[in-house]
């Protein structure tokens, strides 16, 4: 047996049109012998630990770790950049000129719908000064009472607000409710920065079989870097809906992510290997929802910037970042344990990257039922991404460093919770085998589905800490449900990972689609 490997693998290091593994190549350490890692490996040289802190030494001795970091570190700045618009949605709106109060003014559009629903939740006080004509389908505000008119001497004065039955200083900077022009661009910009992850995401099976995840990676971060620094031009719904459109190929980055990690790690750690890196690399969501107000924005209008120019200025930072953080896998690492370069083979695949491929993974049902459950996941945390910040700022009528922080509150359950599904699918693998993984993927969403449901039973009458308490429940099992997830997909179809990893997660910006479509 050894004597036919040796043999078979000296066939395959004379062949001149292919990717040749380390061993090909003798004369490196003065043998053929494989490099000592520095992660307990398999037969196959892949991990079978997690060790976060183990990061030194070459890339021939810890290709693992470097990879895991890689992919982890830049899907998360992808998210940054992904989701750099969301919190500051609102000032965007602005700078465009399409809140309601800017395109129909109080003074002479006084019974626009919005103004006569509108509650200033701070103040308590309403926009229909003495209450509206219809509790539900309000046409006009009730006139100012007899007593008020005599009080403050309307009849022969009238120049005391108290004369008049609207109150337009209750509005806030940005009015953008339900039913406004405004809100609907931002709904539409939001479906159109997760419908374009779709497309992307489907075509990097082929393309990572083709050009290995390094390549890939490091193109997508570089576009990435391209058109966030771009949205700082934003001046119309119709390029800001552009811009998100084709940010949102950053969003393709998490393919990859799993796509590397699955190439690193062996079957018995590679779910929390996936769920971690995915986790923290999601993570960027919720980070981004402070980092881009708190951090950027705020700080830079308190310094004397007017908000037009202070959230321009906040996008250069995430563009940059994606760009150094794509020089800097370019140059770093491996596709994968044993080779600079990935190979189909790498897989077990006898032929190269084919589109019928998708048509072969599609036939099996598992695939599309998993399609459908990834949807329910992590198509809720991207919808989540895109709407919290305004949803807190517009509904609960908050701050904008305030709403962030809320809104970030549900990202930041990445830190633990994704990898905690995959802890969780791997544990309920080893006790149960297969069957174990179903499980955890059911029981996930089983409570994603209640929690969920109960966020959406909470109204701005509640305070804000119980809206709080209630996301964070209901994102650690959005994210727990996405960690279980992968942590059965490289399971499904092993010659075709790439193309199932793809499909799989496209089928989660696909929920983020229907819920914008269907909700928002």
């Amino acid at each position: 047996e050894a004597y036919l490997a040796q043999a078979v693998l000296a066939e395959w290091c004379q062949h001149p049109g292919r990717f040749l593994p380390y061993t090909c190549f003798p004369s490196i350490e003065g043998s053929a012998a494989m490099p000592e890692f520095r992660c307990a490996v398999n037969e196959n040289n892949k991990s079978t630990e997690l060790p976060l802190l183990r990061i030194g030494g070459t890339v021939q001795q810890n290709p693992h770790m470097r990879a895991f970091w890689s992919s982890t570190i830049s899907f998360f700045l992808a998210f940054l950049g992904w989701f750099a618009l969301a919190p500051l949605s609102l000032d965007v709106a602005f700078s465009m000129e399409i809140c309601e109060n800017q395109k129909f003014p109080p003074s002479d559009f006084p019974l626009r719908k919005p103004y006569l629903q509108f509650k200033n939740l701070k103040s308590e006080k309403l926009y229909c000064r003495y209450g509206k004509n219809d509790a539900d389908e309000p046409t006009d505000c009730k006139p100012v009472p007899e007593e008020k008119e005599v009080e403050f001497n309307c009849a022969s004065d009238g120049t005391a607000p108290e004369c008049s039955p609207y109150d337009p200083t209750v509005l806030t900077r940005c009015v953008c409710t339900a039913g406004t022009d405004c809100r609907s661009v931002l709904g539409n910009a939001g479906i159109a920065s997760v419908a374009s992850t779709i497309f992307v995401r489907v075509a990097l099976g082929t393309l990572l079989e083709r050009f290995g995840p390094t390549n890939v990676q490091c193109g997508l971060m570089t576009l990435a870097a391209v058109w966030v620094a771009l949205a700082t031009a934003i001046t119309a719904p119709w390029n800001f809906i552009l811009i998100r459109f084709l940010i949102g190929m950053a969003g393709a980055t998490f393919v990859t992510n799993q796509f590397w990690c699955s190439l690193m790690f062996a079957p018995n750690v590679v779910g929390t290997a996936n769920a971690t890196a995915a986790g923290w690399g999601n993570l960027g969501g919720g980070v981004t929802q402070i980092f881009m107000v708190v951090v950027l924005f705020q700080p830079f209008k308190e310094a004397g910037m007017d908000p037009d120019t202070a959230w321009r200025v906040s996008l250069l930072f995430p563009a940059a970042f994606c760009l150094i953080t794509a020089i800097c896998v370019k140059l770093f690492c491996w596709d994968t344990p044993t080779a600079k370069r990935f190979h189909p083979s790498d897989t077990g695949k006898t032929q190269g990257a084919s589109l019928w491929d998708y048509v072969e993974v599609l036939k099996d049902m598992r695939v599309v039922v998993m399609i459908f459950q990834y949807s329910a996941c992590f198509g809720t945390e991207l919808a989540m991404n895109n709407q919290l910040a305004t949803h807190f700022r517009s509904y609960f009528q908050m701050k904008a460093d305030q709403a962030s922080t809320l809104a970030g509150c549900f990202g930041l359950m990445n830190l633990f919770a994704r990898s905690l599904g995959g802890m969780f699918s791997d544990g309920l693998a080893s006790k149960f085998g297969f069957r174990g993984r179903i499980w955890a993927q059911f029981l996930a969403l089983f409570f994603e589905a209640l929690f969920l449901f109960a966020f959406g039973s909470i109204d701005n009458t509640n305070e804000w800490y119980v809206a709080l308490i209630v996301l964070v429940m209901f994102s650690t099992c959005v994210q727990m449900a996405e960690g279980t997830s992968y942590g059965i997909v490289p399971f499904m179809n092993k010659k075709q990972l790439a193309v199932v990893s793809a499909l799989v997660g496209a089928g989660g910006n696909l929920g983020a689609v229907i819920a914008g479509f269907a909700f928002y």
